[in-house]
């Protein structure tokens, strides 16, 4: 009698550590779930879906080829990707360094395809520490006589100090 008690108190015990694992499972799947759901409606918030409004100016992209190589003060080549109603004049484009900003340059290098494409050339203002930063842009177009902006995209940049120039 006292070795089926205690096979019963051993097996309530197993039954309820399966329990309590079936419980942790449940909520890490659960808290999973609900991470890669936010990581996915985060990631389409960061450009605009839909058709274009008309007259609208939607940046797709900006990238810097030489992004592990820039160096403060020096200029670099920054291309911007874009999506346009018709060919809309693009007068400037306006960066930001990590909260740092605006930059603006102008546009001198434009092809209207599709999507179209921006090539200016840049640098950092020589204020932002040497490390890495988010660089986002935006462009200012004309539209109706009236001067607008268009959305903000953005990449990732290691900007190097002087004396790692010769790295």
């Amino acid at each position: 009698m006292d070795r089926s008690e205690d096979l019963r108190g051993n097996y309530e015990l197993e039954s309820r550590s399966r329990w309590v694992r079936f419980l942790a499972m449940r909520s890490t799947l659960i808290a999973v779930l609900v991470g890669c759901g936010f990581l996915l409606v985060s990631s389409c918030a960061s450009v605009p879906t839909g058709p274009l409004a008309e007259g609208e100016v939607r940046l797709l992209s900006v990238e810097v080829p030489a992004a592990d190589f820039v160096r403060v003060t020096i200029p670099f080549v920054a291309n911007i990707t874009f999506q346009a109603d018709d060919e809309p004049e693009i007068k400037r484009v306006c960066f930001f360094w990590s909260g740092d900003g605006p930059y603006c340059v102008n546009v001198t290098d434009i092809d209207y395809g599709s999507p179209g494409k921006i090539k200016v050339q840049t640098k950092n203002p020589g204020t932002t520490a040497p490390g890495s930063h988010t660089l986002e842009c935006y462009v200012q177009y004309i539209y109706k006589g009236k001067t607008i902006m268009s959305n903000v995209v953005n990449t990732h940049i290691n900007l190097r100090s002087p004396s790692s120039w010769r790295r």
